[in-house]
Order: structure tokens, then sequence, then C-alpha cells
């Protein structure tokens, strides 16, 4: 057996975060390639040789405690593992060893202060960027070299004239009131003996730029643009702190911000100003900020960096008499364009973006204020390679004007998101369906760029709570982005205590949307703490959380007037149901309040069950009696003793099904029929918003209706699912009908081509479609039971769990169905076969096949109209047709 995988809480060595962890005592998790662990031995040898070795008998391989002494700031180890599993006496070989090396870990670690070069700027339009630089020496031998940075703005580094890191829009968005994340960067390679020189590009980015909507906000969080960068060498005298003396400039950058793009002036750029030796006598003192000014608090990331993870060479679509380019990258993507040319010097490249195209041209409209324009003006007519460095941009067309002679052969657009590792794939014989999924994929990449958004190319981009609330099953499904959201959690619970409730989106601005708790957007409090503790099987996040997550519920109740019932004041409700028009999506046929009373039993079942797994037993007798408290109010003001639920729609039906809200089977059996009669009647076309659309496909199939689920989910008119991809679309949309069939953008002002919410559906293709559910938490053991239909001849999905990759495939052939399992080292898996007895049994660690007999693809049942006897004149419209 290989111990594989070795990692410290949810980072990994590979993506470049072995170093400047924030924790004194890191926990430890691997994976097996086979065998049954019955007990480790870990060891921790330091840069000294001296090693530390401990043996555990135990079959747990996740989130393990450190089981040597907790590391000081600064101090490193290589940590190795190795186990012995059953069978046999001796333990396995060692992994390979991961370097753990803990950051700056307190307040008094840090011992310079912030370099600002603006302290305030007027409020008129983007902002150039600064050049910041400072020289030092080097003398006698370097043995470790480490530069700890952060910045109020974003930055970009540079030492001895070249980058260290390729992180972008460092230190990223966090509520920097309360949080502000560092970064770790390894210098030793870079740092010579003698002369040397750290220059630092620094720009207003979300600390100072202009984010919001209605507007948006300029200096949000302070009026300065600043940096804070601590240098440490060490040598044969041990670790010292390098004094720096900070000098500043204007760059080439002469304006950039989020929405606005970025200009750049090449004909002022300094040629050699990150080199030591550059002559700076010119350039201006920095102001000193005292560190201890600030409230937040430094802290290192956990997750991974933002980056560029892919290039696409866009196609041509048009170019004009004076040469100006449309082209189509083939992908909405959040990113921006490289191009390589040369020009004379004072040629302007102008390059626009936009999502679709509207009567052939961009359609910038639904990017309200937000311009999204690069421009570089060439310094002379030598050849360079440019991308602007502080604007990420919403897009899949752009126009570059400017260059009679530029080719499309010299652009490329750049996909940039946070270095995520992907852990899950599905695919079936239904290429609508398949590229539906991967429109998910690409939304879910487009909007984690650093933190969970709403959508990359308007003047908005915020972390909307009941997005990803509703969207992280298939968010840790599909990738690992536990590091992203646990940091975005962090800041969800400080702005919780400081405003007195969850905000609706995190970091919260004050840009004109109401601040009152809103239930699905607060109820992410609850809702993606406990998802990621059932993918990840880490407990931790829970009680990380658990005072948010109380709070949340606490908070709720009290405004229910311990009652349960949460019948007043603010809601969003079913946000984005079809039938509401274009300018007020809040008008949902479903009763607010019905959702908000849902969700409120929803939530304080899941904080009962975190409850029980911290071993909080007077919490969990709480929140037990404030769910049936909820439960009870719910199906006194909601339901009528049949099953009925009030409103009458389908979301309304759909959660209390999916909520668990009715009272015994024969409730369950009639709102189950109840709502596939509404779906039938709705021509199984979508008549749910943000509440409905995650859970109505569950709802149908969990009450013996997965016929009308799978009409529901392949049906290609608007408003569908797969509407969407029949009109080109390669993201989800925020709205059903962002682009109208006749080619036009919807009139609505708040239309966006790039939304992962109503893709949140995906978290059923996983699960029911190709049939992998977690049973356990972190997938220990796991149920494979797919339910084919729909017509779909095969469907397979994979996914990485923290044991190693899952995977579920099946086949259908005239009618028999082949399955075939593979399970990893350390996982069970309960297998029911889709037949008439519904066949159980559990295997183990291996690759499973089974066969038996199924209904073929074309027997599925197909979708079929019914009397719709709510709607007269549609009744004698059929008979007349002969349809009745």
């Amino acid at each position: 057996m290989t111990v594989l995988d070795l990692r410290v809480e949810h980072l990994t060595d590979q993506l470049g975060i072995g170093i400047g962890i924030g924790t004194a005592a890191p926990r430890l998790s691997w994976r097996l390639d086979d065998g049954t662990q019955l007990a480790y031995e870990a060891e921790a040898i330091d840069g000294e040789g001296r090693s530390q070795r401990i043996n555990v008998d135990s079959d747990d391989m996740l989130f393990q405690p450190w089981p040597f002494e907790p590391l000081a700031s600064r101090a490193a180890v290589d940590v190795r593992v190795r186990v012995r599993v059953a069978g046999e006496a001796e333990y396995g070989s060692w992994s390979e060893p991961l370097h753990v090396e803990a950051g700056l870990l307190e307040a008094s670690d840090w011992q310079v202060d912030w370099v600002s070069p603006s302290t305030e700027a007027p409020h008129d339009g983007p902002r150039n960027a600064h050049l910041l630089r400072a020289e030092f020496t080097v003398v006698g031998e370097i043995r470790r070299a480490r530069l700890y940075a952060t910045a109020h703005g974003l930055y970009e580094l540079e030492v001895n004239g070249s980058a260290p890191a390729d992180e972008l829009l460092a230190p990223g968005w966090s509520s920097y009131r309360h949080r502000l994340r560092y970064r770790t960067i390894d210098l030793t390679s870079q740092v010579n003996v003698g002369r040397n020189a750290i220059g630092v590009h620094l720009a207003d980015g979300w600390y100072r730029g202009r984010i919001g909507f209605n507007g948006g906000l300029w200096n949000e969080y302070g009026t300065d643009v600043a940096a804070l960068v601590q240098l440490e060498i060490e040598d044969e005298s041990g670790i010292r702190v390098v004094p720096l003396e900070w000098r500043t400039s204007e760059s080439a950058i002469i304006a950039t911000g989020l929405y606005e793009g970025e200009r750049h002036d090449a004909r002022r750029e300094q040629a050699g100003w990150s080199v030591a030796g550059f002559d700076d006598a010119e350039w201006n003192p920095t102001t000193t900020l005292a560190r201890d000014q600030f409230t937040a608090e430094l802290e290192a990331p956990t997750g991974p960096p933002v980056r560029v993870i892919e290039t696409i060479r866009p196609t041509l679509i048009s170019r004009a008499d004076d040469g100006t380019l449309l082209l189509d990258v083939g992908q909405n993507i959040a990113g921006k364009i490289r191009f390589t040319a040369a020009a004379s010097a004072g040629t302007t490249v102008r390059i626009r973006h936009a999502e679709v195209l509207e009567d052939g041209a961009l359609a910038t409209r639904p990017l309200r204020t937000a311009a999204s324009i690069d421009e570089y003006t060439f310094a002379d007519d030598a050849r360079v390679t440019w991308t602007p460095r502080f604007t990420i941009h919403g897009f899949r067309y752009v126009e570059i004007s400017g260059m009679a002679d530029l080719s499309v052969e010299d652009v490329e657009a750049l996909v940039i998101h946070s270095d995520m590792r992907r852990t899950g794939w599905f695919e079936t014989d239904h290429p609508l369906l398949d590229r539906f999924h991967q429109n998910v994929v690409w939304s879910m990449r487009d909007n984690f760029v650093d933190l969970p958004t709403d959508c990359p190319q308007r003047d908005e981009r915020l972390g909307w709570t009941g997005d990803i609330q509703v969207f992280a099953p298939t968010a840790s499904f599909l990738y690992d982005a536990t590091g992203v959201l646990t940091n975005w959690l962090r800041d969800l619970a400080a702005e919780q205590v400081e405003f007195g409730s969850v905000p609706n989106f995190v970091p919260w601005i004050e840009c004109g949307f109401p601040s009152d708790p809103a239930a699905v957007w607060g109820d992410a409090a609850v809702i993606v703490p406990w998802t990621l503790y059932r993918r990840t099987g880490d407990a931790g996040i829970l009680r990380d959380q658990f005072a948010s997550m109380t709070a949340w519920v606490d908070q709720v109740f009290a405004l229910t007037g311990g009652t349960g019932h949460w019948n007043r004041g603010f809601q969003l409700g079913d946000w984005l149901d079809p039938a509401a028009p274009p300018e007020r999506p809040g008008d949902s046929k479903t009763d607010p309040y019905l959702v908000a009373t849902a969700y409120l039993a929803h939530s304080a079942r899941l904080v009962r069950e975190a409850s029980a797994v911290l071993g909080e037993h007077e919490a969990e007798q709480r929140f037990a009696s404030i769910h049936e408290a909820a439960v009870a109010s719910f199906r006194r003001h909601y339901v009528a003793p049949s099953g009925r639920v009030v409103s009458d729609t389908v979301t309304a039906t759909a959660i209390a099904i999916a909520f668990d809200l009715l009272d015994g089977d024969a409730q369950r059996a009639e709102a189950g029929a109840r709502l596939a009669e509404l779906v039938i009647d709705g021509d199984f076309l979508i008549q749910t918003g943000f509440a409905g659309t995650p859970i109505v496909c569950d709802a149908l199939a969990s009450t013996g209706h997965l016929d009308e689920a799978y009409h529901l989910l392949l049906r290609t008119e608007s408003p569908s699912w797969l509407y969407a991809v029949t009109m080109g679309a390669t993201t989800v949309w925020e709205r059903w009908d962002s682009m109208l069939a006749d080619g036009s953008v919807n009139p609505g002002e708040m239309t966006s081509f790039n939304h992962y919410a109503l893709g949140a559906v995906a978290d059923f293709l996983h699960r029911v479609v190709a049939g992998i559910e977690e049973v356990e938490p972190g997938f220990r053991r796991v149920r494979i039971a797919p339910r084919p239909g729909g017509g779909l001849a095969r469907a397979a999905a994979r996914h990485a769990s923290p044991f190693g990759e899952i995977s579920s495939s099946w086949q259908r052939e005239g009618e028999r169905m082949s399955l075939t399992v593979v399970v990893p080292s350390g996982v069970t898996a309960e297998i029911v076969l889709p037949d008439a007895a519904a066949t159980t049994s559990v295997v183990g660690e291996g690759r499973h096949e089974f066969s038996f007999e199924h209904r073929a693809p074309e027997q599925d049942p197909a979708r079929q109209r019914r009397w719709n006897i709510h709607n007269p004149e549609e009744r004698l419209e059929m008979i007349a047709a002969g349809a009745l």
C-alpha cells in the first residue's frame, strides 16, 4: 500500500501553499491506494535534522490532530506518514515528505509598518496605479529568505526584476475591517549576495476602488492605498527582519478599476525600476501608516490563490475596414485579453468586452456602468506582449480597435479564477444535458475569483449569500472549494457580528440594497458549512462556524416571537420566479413567508444535527425544539389536512417535500401527486426561482415521479434549463430568458449571462441521474443508486473524494442495464440497483460490475400533456384540436 496526497488542513503543496500556514497545529489527511488502515506512524523532521515520531492506532485518514510539538511562527518541518493495513504485520513505505512551514502566527511577529504612496484620492473615476521600490544588501550565505506581504488595494511583486509568484488580484477581497490575508513568499532562490531590490505594483482594487451597484461606492474601506511588506532573511546568525526604505512613483497604469478596466501608457514605463541600482532620486518618499491604526487581523490564507488557469485562442468573427477585430473566445469566461504586437509610438489599442452579441455588435447594456474597456498605448515600435494587471472582465466577445494590422493569432484570452482542484465530472449520451453541465462548471469557475460571487461582468460581482447557499452542494462536488468557502464564511461570521444579522451579500457594502435578514440568503450561514462538513468530513468547519450558525437560527426564531412562523418583514422569497415581470424579479407566485418559515425549520434541523456532531447536547435539544415549532407552524399555516400546500405552486409544494415538513406518508404522497400535476399542467416548463429550482427534481423523484423530473429536466423551450443551451449559452444565465428567442437581450435591468445559482440542479444530476451520494461525511460511506430515465442510454459521474476517486457509470442496451462502480480504499458503498426489487448490496474497495434487466431507453415514458382543469380556454382549444 502507498500513502498518497498527504496534506495539512485543506491546503495542498501542489498549489504552492505549503509554506506560511496560519495554524501552529495543522491537521493531517491522506489517502491510500489500497488496503484497510489499522494504524499510522507520522514523523516530522526539522531543518537541523531533529525528528519527532508518533504511532497512532486509528483507521482514520482525515483531519488527524497534529501529533508533534506545535509550530512556532516561521518554524518548518518535513512531515511524512506511513500506515499499517489489515493483513500486514509491518508498516508500509513512507509517503513523500510534505514541507510544512508556519507563517507569522502572532501580531507581535509583524515588525514593519504600512507604506503608502497615496493616502487620499478624488472620486471622479478610476485612478492610477503606483510603483514602490526598496533596496537592501545581503552579506554572507542565505539559508532562507521570506517575504510576508499584503496590501490595502491590490499588489504584485517583483524581486530583482522578476515576479516571485504568479498570484493575481492579491490579497483578494475580504471584509477588510475585520480580516486581511497576507501571503508568505519564498525568495531564497531570488535574493543574491550583495545588492537587491524589491518592487511593488499597487492599485486601488476592492479596497479603495469603486464596488457595488447603483453607482457603486469609492473608498469603502479606507482612503489610503498601501503595502505591508516584511522581508526576513535567515543566515548563520539567525533570522532578521531587513529594514527597507521605500520610495514611490506613479506607474504606467494611468487608470485602473475592476469595473472600468485598465489604461496603460507604455511611454511612462521606467525600465529596470525593480532592479538594484536603478536611479530613483526623482521618486517620492512613501507615507508611513502605523500598523496599529488598522483593526483588521492579519491572517494566512485558507485557500488557493487566484491565477491564470487556462489560455484560449479566440476566433475571428469580422474585421472592419479600419482593422477593428470582433473576436469570439468561444466560451464565456472571467479573465482578460493578452496580445502580442508592435505599433508606432503613441498608437493606442482599445479592447471592449461583452458576454453576448446583439444585432452583430457587443451587447454592453447588461454591464450597466461597468465599462470593461482596456487600453494600451505603445512607447515605440518594439514588439510587446501586454495584458492588464489589476482588472478582470466577464466576457465571451471582444472588440479590439486602434491597430489596422493586428492579427487574431496575436490574441489570447486568459481564464482567471481561484486555483481550485477539480473533483467532479458528469456525462451522458444527451449532448444538450452535457453542455448544460459544462455551463454549470464554467459559471462556477467564472464566479470563484477569490470568493463566490453572483456574476463576473457587471457593476456588482458580490458575494450573494443566497446564490452560494443553493449552489454549495454542486460546487463542493465539482471542485475542492473548501478553502475559498471557509475563507468567505469567516467574513460572513465577522460581519454577522458587526451588523447584527447575516448580510444578503458578503462582504457587505452599503449600496442601496436592504440589509434586513432574509430567508434563503441568511440561511447560508447554516447550509454552506453543513454542506462542506458533509463533503469533506471536517467537523472543524462546524466548530469554527457554530456561533454563526446558532446566531442566525436564534435571531430568526426571535423574529417569529418564538412561534416558528416567520410572517413579517423583508423577504426575497422565490427570487426570479419566471412569472415575475422583468422589472420586479421578487414578485413570486409563492408566499415569501411560506419560504421563510420552511427555511427556518430546515436550518434549525441542520443546527440540531451539527450540535450532535460537536457534542453540544444542550444546543441540540434547543434547536430540536425550534425545529419542531417551525414545522408545526408551517403545517398549521400552510398545509391542508390532505397535504395540499398553500400558494399551490411548484416551489411551495417542492419545499414542503424536500424539507420534510409534511405530516406522514399520506400527506407526502398527496403533495407529490400535486407537484407532478402542477409540473404537467405547466407543460414541464420551469415555474420556480431561487428557492424552488434546486429542489424540484428531487421532490418529484423522491415521491415516485421520476419521469416527470426527467421531463422537466430535459425541456428545451423557455423557461427551462436547456433553453439557454439551445441559444448557444456556454454558462448558466441569471434569468431563464436572459436572451429572448429572437436573439435580443432581456429588457430587464438585471440581466446576466453568467450566474451559477440556477445551475444548482447539477447536484441532482450527480446524485440521482448518475447516482453518487454521500451517506456519511467525507464520502466514508456512499450510496450508488442511479435512476435512469428521460430516454438516456448512459450516464456517468466521478468524484475525487477525500479518500480517492468514486465513480458510477451505467449504460442501457435493449432491456439490459449495466452498472460499473469504482470504490477507493477507506470507502464503503451501498449499491442500490434500479430494478423492481431495488436490489441492494454493500461493497468495499475495488471495481464492481452489475448487469440486470431494466426497461430500454425508448421505453421511458414520453412527455405528455395533461388536461389543465384550471384553464377552461385552453381546454376548449384542445377539444377543438382533437387533443381531448
